[in-house]
Formats: C-alpha cells, sequence, structure tokens
C-alpha cells in the first residue's frame, strides 16, 4: 500500500505533562520502557515526570513524583526490575485514595499517564480515567482546586504497556519481560541438562505462570521436554500412566535424562493442583527413577534484559508518547502491544475483558476454549509442542513412501540445529523417511546422506552451530553430482536451511530443472543467518542469538567506559553488508550511532557524531558507544573511524576499539531462535507433505513439481508466516550486496537516533490505527502467526 509517509514532527507535546509509572509484578524490560517514554516525552517538548513506587507514589505524592531529565534514564537500559519501583496499592483501589491521587497530579499538571504493568494495573488505570472529571468535581466542591484547574485538566489520557513476565495479557504476541524471563529458565535448563546426563537423572522443573502457561509452554518447547503441564490444557486422565510409558520409553532409547516442565499453576481436568512434588513422587514411586525437584521461583523475574525485550520495549515506550499525543477525550484508553512483528494499537478494556475470560473458561473447564482465547500464537506453540514430544508407534505412522531430505547451507547459524530436529520429527510423523546431507551441497555431490531417526535428533535443540556441517559452496559446479544423488536415493523433496548462500542454491536449482528432471521436487528454503540478510522474511534463525551476543559485550564495554569516565568505544560487528546486527545491537545497547551500509554516511556526519559525543562528555554521562557495521563503508574503515574520533576528539574524550568477530556466531541458540525455528521448520514440514501429495504423478509413480511455487522461501512477514516463491523474491533482493532491497529495521533507525538525541524524522504512517482485538479462527492458527 502506497501511503504518504506521515512525520511526528507535527505532534508536539508543548504544554503537556506526561507522568509515567511501573505497577504490579516487575518485569526486565521496565526500564528500557521507562527511558523510551522520558527520552521521547522530552524530545517532543512535553514534561515528563516519573511516579515512584506505582499507584501508591500516586496516591502518596511529594518526593514520589517528580519530572525528570533525559539524563535521569541514562544507564538503566540493561538493568533488570524498575528503578522507579513498583508497589501492591490498597488504598488506590478506595476512592479517597484516587481522589488523592488525581489532586497530587492535578497539582503538576499531568493529564496524560503512562503505565507499564500488568491487567490488574491496567484495569485500575482505566477506571481512573473514567471517573477522573468527577474526582476533580469533588475537589473543587472541597475548594481544594479551582474551576478553572477543572476545566484546564478536563480529561486523563491514559496508554498501557503490558510489563508481565508470563505473557498472560491478550492481544499482543509478547509482554515486556517474557522473553528475558525464557532467557533465565533455558539458562538453567542447559545447565541441568549436563548434570542429570552424568547421573542419569529425572529432572522436574517448576516455573512461573500461575494462571498461564506460556513460560512453561515455550520452554519444554524450546529444551525438548518429556512432559509439560499448563493449566490451559491439563492431561487426560490417567495420565500418570501414559507420562511414566513414555519416560520409560525414552530411557530405553538410550536416552540418560528426563525433564518434565510444570507450570506453578498446572491442574489436572478436574481443576485439582498438580505440584512438582506430586509429579518427583509419582516417577519415583512407579519406575524408581532418580528423580530431582528445582523450583525457578525469582530467578525468572531478575538478570538484565534481553535484546528482544530491550527493542520492545523501546517501540513501545515511543509508540506510547504518540499515542498519547494523538489522544483525544473520544478515543478510549489503549495498550500499546506486538502483533508478529508489528506495533499494534488495541483498546484496553477490550484486551482486559478477553484476559478475564481466558481465566473464567478454565475455570469452567472449557479448556479448548481458553487455548483458542489465549491468542493464535499460544495455540501455535501448543500445536507444535504436541507433534514433536510423542513419537507414535511405528504402526500408527502412516507410510508415503516419500523421502526427503534435510540440508544446512552457509554459515553457521544458532537455531539451525532445531530447526533440523523439528524437520526430522515432523516428516516421520507425516509417514516419510528423512535423510540428513552432512556439509551442505559438497557434502551431498560427494553421497555424505544418511537416513536420521527420530532419536538421532534427541537434544539437539540447545545446541549452537550445526551439528549436520554445513558449507558456503553454491550446488551450481556440482549440479550432475548432486542430481545423480538424488536419483540413487530417490529423494522426493528438499528442505535447505540457511542464509544467503541458502537461498541463491534453490535459484540455481530451480533454474537447473530443465536439464536435471531430479530437480523437479517440491524445496523449501528456511532463513537461517545471523546477519538477517535474506529476502522474504523479517527475521532469520540465528540473529536474535547474534544480537544477544553484541548486546551482552556492549554492556560490558559500557561498564567499562564508565568507569575510566569521558572514553569512546567503537566497536565493529558481523552482517556483510546487512547493517540489521549494528543498528538493531546500537537500539538495544544505548548506543549513541550506528555506521551501515543501507544509509551512505560521509565526513560531514562523522564530524557531527563526534561534535555531539563532545557535547555528551559535559553531561553526567561520559561515556560514549558507536557501532559500525563491517562492511559500511570501504574507506571509512573500523581504524579509520577510531583514528578520527581519537584525533577530533583530543583532551575531550579517549577512544578505544573493539571487533566483535565470530563469537557472533556461536552460542547456545536464544529461546526465541530455538522456538522460530522449531515452529517455521515444522510448518515448512507440513507445506512439502502437501506439495508431494500435489506433485505425486500415480501413473507413472514418482514427484514431479515444475511450477515456481514448489521452490518456496518460508519468512515471517509483519504479522504472518508465508510461503514465498524465490522466483518472486529476485525482483527484490540485491545480488551484489546480498541484502533486499527493502528492509523493515531501517524504520527504527530514527528511534534509535531519537533515543540517543539526535534531531531526526521519524515516519509513524505505520502507527496510530486503534485496532480491535481479533478473536481468530481455529483456521487461522495453522495458518498464519508464529
Amino acid at each position: 500500500m502506497d501511503h504518504q509517509p506521515k512525520f511526528f514532527e507535527n505532534l508536539s507535546g508543548t504544554g503537556k505533562a506526561i507522568g509515567v509509572l511501573t505497577s504490579g509484578g516487575d518485569a526486565q524490560g521496565m526500564n528500557a520502557a521507562v527511558r523510551a517514554v522520558v527520552r521521547m516525552g522530552i524530545y517532543v517538548k512535553a514534561k515528563v515526570y516519573f511516579v515512584y513506587e506505582g499507584y501508591q507514589g500516586m496516591v502518596d505524592g511529594g518526593d514520589n513524583i517528580v519530572e525528570v531529565s533525559w539524563e535521569s534514564v541514562s544507564s538503566i537500559l540493561q538493568v533488570g526490575g524498575t528503578v522507579i519501583g513498583s508497589a501492591r496499592c490498597k488504598s488506590f483501589r478506595t476512592r479517597e485514595g484516587r481522589l488523592q491521587a488525581a489532586y497530587n497530579l492535578v497539582q503538576r499538571g499531568i493529564t496524560n499517564l503512562c503505565v507499564i504493568g500488568g491487567d490488574g494495573s491496567l484495569t485500575g488505570a482505566n477506571l481512573f480515567r473514567e471517573e477522573w472529571s468527577g474526582l476533580l468535581e469533588e475537589l473543587a466542591q472541597k475548594g481544594k482546586i479551582d474551576e478553572e484547574a477543572v476545566k484546564k485538566y478536563a480529561y486523563l489520557n491514559i496508554v498501557g504497556m503490558v510489563g508481565s513476565i508470563d505473557n498472560d495479557f491478550c492481544g499482543t504476541d509478547m509482554t515486556i519481560g517474557t522473553d528475558s524471563a525464557l532467557h533465565r529458565i533455558i539458562e538453567v535448563v542447559d545447565a541441568i541438562m549436563t548434570t542429570a546426563q552424568s547421573h542419569q537423572r529425572t529432572f522436574v522443573l517448576e516455573v512461573m505462570g500461575r494462571h498461564c502457561g506460556y513460560l512453561a509452554l515455550v520452554s519444554a518447547l524450546a529444551c525438548g521436554a518429556d512432559w509439560v503441564f499448563i493449566p490451559e490444557y491439563p492431561p487426560e486422565e490417567g495420565w500418570e500412566d501414559s507420562m511414566c510409558v513414555k519416560l520409560s520409553e525414552n530411557r530405553a532409547r538410550k536416552k540418560r535424562l528426563n525433564i518434565i516442565i510444570v507450570a506453578e499453576g498446572a491442574i489436572d481436568c478436574h481443576n485439582k493442583p498438580i505440584t512438582s512434588e506430586k509429579v518427583k513422587d509419582l516417577v519415583v514411586q512407579r519406575l524408581g527413577f532418580d528423580t530431582r525437584v528445582t523450583i525457578l521461583g525469582h530467578v525468572q523475574r531478575g538478570g538484565t534484559p534481553s535484546a528482544f525485550d530491550r527493542i520492545l520495549a523501546s517501540r513501545m515506550g515511543v509508540e506510547a508518547v504518540l499515542a498519547l499525543l494523538e489522544a483525544t477525550p473520544a478515543t478510549p484508553a489503549c495498550v500499546v502491544s506486538l502483533s508478529g512483528n508489528q506495533a499494534v494499537r488495541l483498546p484496553l478494556m477490550e484486551c482486559v475483558q478477553m484476559t478475564q475470560e481466558v481465566q473464567k473458561a478454565m475455570d469452567e473447564g472449557r479448556f479448548v476454549e481458553a487455548v483458542r482465547l489465549r491468542g493464535r500464537s499460544f495455540e501455535n506453540n501448543l500445536n507444535t509442542y504436541k507433534l514433536l514430544s510423542h513419537k507414535k508407534p511405528d504402526a500408527e505412522l502412516p507410510k508415503t513412501n516419500f523421502n526427503v531430505a534435510v540440508l544446512n547451507v552457509g554459515a553457521p547459524a544458532a537455531g539451525m540445529n532445531a530447526a533440523v530436529r523439528a524437520a526430522v520429527r515432523v516428516g516421520i510423523t507425516e509417514g516419510h523417511k528423512m535423510f540428513a546431507v552432512i556439509d551442505g551441497f559438497e557434502g551431498f555431490a560427494r553421497g555424505k546422506i544418511k537416513e536420521i531417526s527420530w532419536g538421532d535428533v534427541g537434544g539437539w535443540t540447545g545446541q549452537g552451530g550445526s551439528i549436520l556441517g554445513t558449507k558456503r559452496t553454491l550446488p551450481a559446479k556440482y549440479l550432475e553430482k548432486i542430481a545423480d544423488q538424488m536419483r540413487t536415493n530417490n529423494i522426493n523433496a528438499l528442505m535447505v536451511i540457511g542464509g544467503f548462500e541458502a537461498y541463491e542454491s534453490c535459484l540455481q536449482l530451480q533454474e537447473a530443472r530443465s536439464r536435471f528432471e531430479e530437480f523437479c521436487v517440491p524445496i523449501c528454503v528456511l532463513p537461517a543467518t545471523i546477519s538477517n540478510n535474506v529476502p522474504g522474511t523479517d527475521f532469520s534463525i540465528g540473529a536474535d542469538t547474534a544480537l544477544n551476543a553484541i548486546v551482552e559485550t556492549c554492556d560490558r564495554i559500557k561498564q567499562s567506559a564508565s568507569g575510566t569516565k569521558r572514553r569512546v568505544f567503537i566497536i565493529e560487528t558481523m552482517g556483510g553488508y546487512c547493517g540489521y546486527l549494528a543498528n538493531m545491537g546500537a537500539l538495544a545497547a544505548g548506543a549513541d550511532a550506528a555506521y551501515i551500509f543501507e544509509e551512505q554516511f560521509d565526513i560531514r556526519e562523522l564530524q557531527a557524531n563526534v561534535e555531539h559525543l563532545t557535547e555528551k562528555m559535559k553531561t553526567s554521562i561520559q561515556r560514549g558507544l558507536v557501532l559500525r557495521n563491517e562492511n559500511c563503508n570501504e574507506n571509512y574503515t573500523t581504524d579509520f573511524i577510531y583514528q578520527l574520533y581519537s584525533e577530533e576528539g583530543k583532551g575531550v574524550f579517549d577512544c578505544r576499539k573493539n571487533v566483535l568477530g565470530h563469537m557472533q556466531q556461536g552460542g547456545a541458540p536464544s529461546p526465541f531462535d530455538r522456538n522460530f525455528g522449531t515452529k517455521i521448520s515444522a510448518k515448512a514440514m507440513q507445506w512439502i507433505s502437501k506439495k508431494l501429495k500435489e506433485t505425486y504423478r500415480k501413473e507413472e509413480g514418482k514427484v514431479f513439481a515444475n511450477t515456481d511455487d514448489s521452490v518456496c522461501l518460508l519468512g515471517m512477514r509483519r504479522r504472518n508466516l508465508v510461503f514465498q516463491p524465490v522466483a518472486e523474491l529476485k525482483t527484490e533482493t540485491d545480488f551484489v550486496h546480498r541484502i533486499p532491497k527493502e528492509q523493515w529495521w531501517l524504520k527504527l533507525r530514527p528511534l534509535m537516533k531519537i533515543l540517543a538525541k539526535y534531531k531526526t524524522s521519524y515516519d509513524v504512517s505505520d502507527s496510530g490505527q486503534l485496532e480491535h482485538v481479533a478473536m481468530h479462527s481455529p483456521k487461522e492458527a495453522e495458518t498464519g502467526a508464529i
């Protein structure tokens, strides 16, 4: 859709005052949201106030409500929890309490509130807004404020952001803090796995989620747990027997450990609680396995926010300020949230009502309905988990007589193994014979191909790199040999997991179809590269893990810089010509600038950046951080920029440089990459099965697929997962620089500049429309979202 860009320059906050508070349970990333609200607020010339200790501070007033400056939110981006405090507040639940809170806000002229919290906090905010004019009337009658104040501050605008590690709020795919909580859980599970394997133990892990099983479900998906208990999907009658059978079968298959994940609110189908102790006793009594319980507790709320949460919270914070500036007395209170990769605004009460509907459905035993109300992302997770965790007995599996091969191409990316595991297991469930190709197309040409079973891929989700081995070699020079191997092994479909090379390889195979009939089979590409430079998708498997590695290093470097004072660090990131890692890393680490190939820069801009840092050194924030993509400019190298900054900054700041290198490719995959890889791979395998059925020619007894739509790339576009023919993606690709011609994240570039105090223009055409919470049909869960 071609729209005229709409810029927010004409939205002025002059004369407006915004209060920001965090309420309810804390969540990592709340500080990033607070920082974004404060800086965006000040940027649009509004006054911004901290309200300390949540609603309690609003009721108590005094020093709890303070005007803040740009520097007040420096260095909080990487801190977990909330620096402005949060408290449960009884008095705000009474009208007297709210009357006092209204008085305290009017005294300071605050009529815009940004509330970061869970559904309870947001419901409270909405009630306050509805009562506002009545409260002001009452204050006027009591003589506390004059009639002019009643008129001047007649309306209260409210925007909510959901900060909750449970991800229990309907209408948003991810709440602030969920991804970080998953990081904590997965760190623990990975650590426990090594000790469990040493002793052949069973571990029962209890994770948070009193009313919502999201954390339990996704961590079970991400670590390949043997069994998971969640409140929305209680096990069927007789689950004790089936669980014990599954555990002993796994042991019989030489699996040395069992992991069972229990959400703290898990129940059986009679609404009776299932506790971790109960599960442990059951395993010990029935199977005699050495079993231990680990309750994760508040560890999940702690620690530093992940890159995903920092970016999410920063985007939401800026969006919240825009929503407040555009709010009128007629617009309902809204929450800013995430749908797929799109920031959206939804009416606050619609979301709250739907969230309460889930609880009601669970209380009344309508569990299928509860899962559907949770939203398509939750439903997708559950369906994928069910597909991958339980192997049906061979006798029950369909037999299709199709052979499907899986291979990795390009550089290694964390999450590739999770994708291979999902492909193999879904393929076997669908009745195919699965083959693994070792070392990419080079290995394929040499005949390095073997059948792979369900058990062979056990424990793969948490492994970094590529277990199958991967090479950058493209198939063009081995076409004949590869065709031979496909014929010898009777391969009827290919799944290629990798980066730009994987996409190019499939284009080559498609072009070679006229010469080699062997390539006339369904082929699916799954984007997996840390650079996130594959056309047709917003995200690639592996990019989130790399981003977290960059952000973690930047945090440490910033700490070292604040210790020495007046120091600027220049950090070089990978990514080829794609600036995704540099730009998003800069946004998540709170950098001052990021140099990328997509946005050409010259010496004047470098000069402006140096001057900007010189100004910054005069304030209380005496450190700088600059990221540079490795190929952003062939002449302005990292060394050149380092020397320029050193020379120009003489006497004001000194400089250090750091090239991050291959540490960005390594490490255990992040929860996001494990989950994303698993889900898109399962979906791709189902697509392959469908295509195999469509293209099978009975009379000849073979598969023949020759159309463009039989070679597809599965990518995430805005809100949906879409299969796109690689031939159609050619027009969207810059093959010289190996990047897509249009990249969504460039729209977030001004965000990074605004938060680093640069004047810039920000296109807000995408935001601003209030949508309604869509109830999706069960069909939609299969087609779209992550």
